[in-house]
């Protein structure tokens, strides 16, 4: 996680914002890295933190590390 933000919006809400950063060897061993932008908003319920929003900008974790992983054509 990398440059996190909180915002305190009271005494029982708070949204953070990030950019995670994953890093990781692709199919042939090269070193690749995704970027995306992170914010989650959370409440606390019952002295329970609960996220209650969640926002992903940028090509999703998932579809970054399979394509990498894809067999390249000749």
């Amino acid at each position: 996680m990398l440059t996190p933000v909180v915002h305190a919006l009271g005494d029982d809400s708070a949204c953070i914002a990030y950019v995670l950063l994953l890093q990781f060897l692709d199919r042939n061993g090269q070193p690749q890295s995704v970027r995306t932008e992170e914010t989650r908003v959370w409440h606390k319920k019952d002295s329970r933190w609960l996220c209650v929003h969640f926002h992903r900008s940028g090509m999703p974790v998932a579809t970054a590390i399979k394509a990498s992983f894809q067999p390249t054509s000749m």
